[in-house]
């Protein structure tokens, strides 16, 4: 069973990714969205857990998210950007969806 999981909060704020990534199991998709699209950015605190999900997990973050945040590069590599349609086409790849908040 594969899953989803969404990450809305910073990660600097609220300990939802640190969550997320102890929950999610190798083969899930972890999607960053609207303040989870911090946890993208290289050279944080954060980097390291991010790279390590990407070992066994697809990471991706929401592109308009990014752009209203002015964070159009800096991401940690291996990360894919995704646009509205894109996340729409995540939810339906997956059979469930966890939202971290």
């Amino acid at each position: 069973m594969s899953m989803l999981h969404t990450v809305n909060k910073s990660p600097f704020n609220n300990d939802a990714l640190s969550k997320c990534l102890q929950c999610a199991q190798p083969g899930s998709s972890i999607l960053f969205i609207e303040d989870g699209v911090y946890a993208s950015r290289e050279g944080t605190t954060f980097t390291d857990s991010v790279k390590e999900a990407l070992k066994d997990k697809q990471v991706y973050v929401l592109q308009p998210d990014l752009d209203a945040r002015g964070m159009n590069s800096s991401l940690i590599d291996g990360i894919k950007t995704v646009d509205y349609s894109g996340f729409v086409d995540l939810t339906t790849e997956h059979d469930s969806v966890q939202s971290w908040l």
